[in-house]
């Protein structure tokens, strides 16, 4: 796999919620930390996204935010 985006971290699938459209997974990367992506159903659907499953939680964005305590 060959992408452009700079921001790819592998994880493993810790939990899928189906909805009627859209599905919400959440990946768990290194340190236990926890990446939530909302993907059309179909998408997870043809992934075969399932918990334990190992993936790649690609992040592109134009824009970034910091925020501080």
């Amino acid at each position: 796999m060959q992408i452009s985006a700079r921001n790819v971290l592998k994880g493993k699938v810790k939990k899928v919620t189906p909805g009627a459209v859209n599905s919400e997974i959440i990946v768990e990367v290194a340190g236990g930390v926890e990446v939530v992506s909302i993907i059309t159903k179909s998408s997870a659907e043809r992934l075969g996204l399932k918990p334990g499953k190992d993936v790649y939680a690609i992040i592109k964005a134009s824009n970034v935010m910091i925020g501080i305590d």
